[in-house]
């Protein structure tokens, strides 16, 4: 049998909602490349294994007590077949049918052996949260970039530049980054392809939200451990997000209910970071829980509006 190009990742856990969209999505891409799509599972409770298996994907697992971000893309990638190595979030959906294409190619064109494409939010992602992905996934491509910020909710990498450096099974998330710090170091590049672009849509009630900034700052830690956040700090860039996204909304009209949002997205998000920028390396294993396995948001009041900090 023939071996891929392209090895297709994905983790999952309950993530039936969008992987139908995904998974076709996937199937209709304009590509020159052959491609495998690979999902690995940490214990999804809801239909998300049937999808999969309906799009003949190739399903592994991974145990709720083995779990890491790291591990899990690590396991796939031993299992992967391609050259090449496409992550994607179980919720991103590409945007276009080019996505793959754009994606890959500058891996192939061997400008880079780590690319990372662009990321906007959906009809009912928090306002500032498109913010966020403005800021980090603009429009224009940069390829090489400088520095080492990649995300692996829409990426790819060589399979030999994997197999090379693999990513850090400990850490609590930023495993993308770890790895690109890494990659650079020893003379490597990384991309940012802006036309190589998904829809990525979270539904995360309040505290999940500043669950998953305090596991990032305390991953964060590990990767540059002179940056510390501080209590002033804390009030200044809180003050300063509000401030930015206010004024990124003065070309629509931002309702009472989104201005509340905005308030309350950026309080969850900087306390997230300062927590987990003292927080201590070693976790417990409720803590480890309450990171990698958050408790489902129920009746998460969402913002309708999308915009391009």
């Amino acid at each position: 049998m023939t071996k891929p190009d392209v090895s297709i990742v994905i983790r999952t856990l309950n993530e039936e909602r969008y992987l139908p969209e995904l998974l076709s999505s996937i199937a209709s891409q304009k590509s020159a490349f052959s491609c495998e799509v690979i999902l690995i599972d940490s214990g999804s409770t809801d239909n998300t294994l049937t999808v999969a298996k309906n799009y003949n994907c190739r399903i592994l697992h991974i145990s709720r007590e083995e779990f890491s971000f790291g591990r899990s893309l690590n396991r796939a990638c031993e299992a992967a077949q391609g050259t090449y190595l496409a992550f994607i979030s179980g919720h991103c959906i590409p945007c276009d049918h080019h996505w793959l294409q754009n994606l890959v190619q500058p891996l192939t064109q061997g400008f880079v052996q780590y690319c990372y494409g662009r990321q906007v939010g959906g009809p009912q992602t928090y306002w500032s949260e498109c913010q966020i992905f403005a800021k980090y996934f603009p429009e224009e491509s940069s390829i090489p970039q400088q520095g080492f910020y990649c995300n692996n909710a829409n990426s790819a990498i060589a399979a030999d530049t994997w197999n090379r450096f693999k990513f850090n099974e400990e850490l609590t998330g930023l495993e993308d980054m770890h790895l690109a710090k890494r990659l650079v170091a020893d003379q490597g590049k990384v991309g940012y392809a802006a036309e190589a672009s998904v829809y990525h849509i979270h539904h995360e009630g309040w505290r999940q939200v500043q669950r998953r900034f305090e596991r990032e700052a305390l991953a964060l830690q590990q990767i540059c451990p002179e940056m510390i956040l501080r209590r002033r700090d804390f009030l200044r860039y809180f003050s300063r997000g509000i401030i930015r996204d206010l004024v990124a909304g003065l070309p629509t009209t931002l309702t009472p209910k989104t201005f509340q949002q905005i308030i309350r997205y950026r309080y969850h998000q900087y306390a997230g970071s300062y927590r987990g920028n003292h927080l201590h390396k070693r976790m417990s294993h409720e803590l480890r829980d309450s990171y990698f396995y958050p408790t489902p948001s129920k009746g998460l009041p969402l913002s309708s509006r999308i915009s391009p900090e």
